[in-house]
C-alpha cells in the first residue's frame, strides 16, 4: 500500500510539472478592445504554445489611448503597473519625459538579430523619443479615404477614379449629398483627438510646432490651410454635425458618400457595411507632393517590469508581437499597416493578404509619406489635444470662423506650453 501510495504521488508529481513550469507571468494591458480584443487573444494564445513556461494575463483594457496613459501614469511605481502596456504612439513623450518605462535601447543593443528580423531602423524610429527607445512600434496607421462606391456612382461619380484634392471631394460630397433620402456626402473624423487635423496640417507640408519647440507652428499657412477646408468641408460639402460613433454609424448604414479615417478600422468597418453596399478604399487626398506628409497613429507595446530575469522573457514576447507573425494577425484583423519589414514582403505571412484583399493597400501605399504622430512637450500634452478639439468643434459648428478658430487654438495652446 506505502508503494502504491508513493508511485500515486510520484505521478501526480509528473503530471504537475508543465503546469508548475508555468512560472513567469506578463501582465499585459492594451487600449480600444473594440480594436484588438481579438488580436491579442490570438497573438497570445500562439505565444503561450510555443513558450509553454509563460502565462499571459491580460489586465482590464482601457478605451482610449489617453484613458490607457492616465492609468498607467497613476500606477507609476506600484504593484499595479503591468508589465507591458500598448500606448499611443503620440502618447510616448509622456512616458519617456516622466522616465517611466524601460528604456529598450541597452537591451536592443546586444541583438544582433535585429535587421534580419524585420526591425528597421525606420520602423523602431516610432517607438522613439530623442536618445530613449520607449517601446516597440506594434500597430501603426494613417488616415485613409473609405467611400461607398454605390452612392458615388448614383451622384454621377466614377469609383475608379474618386477625386484626389479637395476641391474634387467637396464638389462629390455635395453631388452625393443631393441624393436625398437622408443621404450625406462626407464625414471627416476631426474629433476625439488632434490626429486628423495634424493629417491636414502635415499633408500641406506644416508641422504642429517650430523645430526648437519654442513657438506653435500650426496657424501658420498649412494650418490656416487646414482649418479652411473643414469649414468648406461643412458648408459647401454639407457635411452634417455628427458624433464620433453617430459618423461610424451613417457610414455603414450606407448613409454617408465618402469618409475620411483610420486605416486601423477598416477590418470593423469591412464588418459593419457587410453585404449593404461596394465598400472601397483609396489613398488620402490633397497630399503636397512635395513636402506632403501623415501622422503615424497606432502604439507601440512598453516595457514596465523592473524585474532584470522578467526583462528577457518579456522583451522575447515584445519581439513577437511586433514581429511577422504578430503583424499577420493585426493587419488583417483590424486595418493598420505592418510595423515589421518582413511581414509585408514574405508570403507566410502578408504577401499573398494584400494580393487578395486590395481594400487594405491604401494604408500600405501611404508608408512612405508616414511620419511620427507629434506629440506635445510639457505635462500639458493631453490638455492641448482638448483644447484643439473643442476650437474644432465650434468651427465645425459654424458657431466660429477658420481665422478666429485657429487664433484661439493658437493662443490657448501657447498657454499651456513649457515656460
Amino acid at each position: 500500500m506505502r508503494r502504491m501510495i508513493m508511485g500515486l504521488v510520484a505521478g501526480m508529481a509528473l503530471m504537475a510539472g508543465p503546469a508548475m513550469a508555468a512560472t513567469t507571468e506578463i501582465t499585459v494591458h492594451y487600449p480600444m478592445p473594440g480594436f484588438f480584443k481579438d488580436v491579442m487573444a490570438k497573438i497570445a494564445d500562439e505565444y503561450v504554445k510555443s513558450h509553454p513556461d509563460v502565462k499571459i494575463t491580460f489586465v482590464s483594457p482601457s478605451a482610449s489611448y489617453d484613458e490607457g496613459l492616465q492609468l498607467l501614469l497613476r500606477q507609476a511605481g506600484t504593484s499595479d503597473m503591468p508589465d507591458v502596456s500598448f500606448v499611443g504612439l503620440n502618447r510616448l513623450r509622456v512616458l519617456a519625459e516622466k522616465n517611466i518605462g524601460v528604456d529598450l535601447k541597452p537591451i536592443l543593443a546586444e541583438d544582433k538579430n535585429l535587421a534580419a528580423e524585420g526591425f528597421t531602423d525606420q520602423i523602431l524610429g516610432l517607438g522613439r523619443f530623442k536618445d530613449r527607445q520607449v517601446g516597440l512600434a506594434f500597430a501603426a496607421s494613417s488616415p485613409i479615404f473609405y467611400y461607398n462606391a454605390d452612392l458615388v456612382k448614383k451622384a454621377g461619380g466614377d469609383p475608379d477614379n474618386m477625386p484626389r484634392d479637395w476641391d474634387g471631394v467637396i464638389k462629390l460630397a455635395a453631388k452625393i449629398n443631393d441624393l436625398g433620402d437622408g443621404v450625406n456626402g462626407m464625414s471627416y473624423f476631426w474629433a476625439l483627438d488632434d490626429w486628423m487635423f495634424s493629417a491636414l496640417v502635415f499633408s500641406n507640408g506644416g508641422t504642429m510646432m517650430s523645430v526648437d519647440e519654442k513657438s506653435v507652428a500650426f496657424d501658420a499657412e498649412a494650418g490656416n490651410k487646414a482649418v479652411n477646408l473643414l469649414a468648406r468641408f461643412v458648408k459647401e460639402g454639407k457635411m452634417p454635425v455628427l458624433s464620433p460613433d453617430a459618423m461610424k454609424q451613417a457610414f455603414t448604414a450606407g448613409k454617408t458618400g465618402m469618409f475620411f479615417w483610420t486605416t486601423g478600422a477598416l477590418k470593423s468597418t469591412i464588418n459593419g457595411v457587410g453585404d449593404k453596399f461596394e465598400l472601397r478604399t483609396t489613398t488620402y487626398p490633397g497630399l503636397d507632393a512635395t513636402n506632403g506628409h501623415l501622422p503615424t497613429g497606432g502604439n507601440a507595446i512598453v516595457m514596465f517590469t523592473q524585474d532584470p530575469a522578467k526583462q528577457k522573457v518579456v522583451f522575447d514576447f515584445m519581439k513577437f508581437v511586433t514581429g511577422p507573425f504578430g503583424e499577420s494577425i493585426v493587419v488583417p484583423g483590424t486595418g493598420y499597416v505592418p510595423t515589421n519589414a518582413l511581414a509585408a514582403e514574405d508570403d507566410k505571412y502578408l504577401k499573398s493578404f494584400y494580393a487578395k484583399n486590395p481594400l487594405f493597400l491604401a494604408g500600405l501605399k501611404q508608408l512612405p509619406v508616414m511620419v511620427p504622430w507629434y506629440a506635445f512637450p510639457g505635462n500639458n500634452g493631453v490638455k492641448i489635444t482638448q483644447v484643439i478639439v473643442d476650437n474644432l468643434g465650434g468651427l465645425i459648428e459654424q458657431k466660429t470662423t477658420p481665422e478666429e478658430t485657429l487664433a484661439t487654438m493658437a493662443a490657448e495652446t501657447k498657454k499651456l506650453l513649457p515656460r
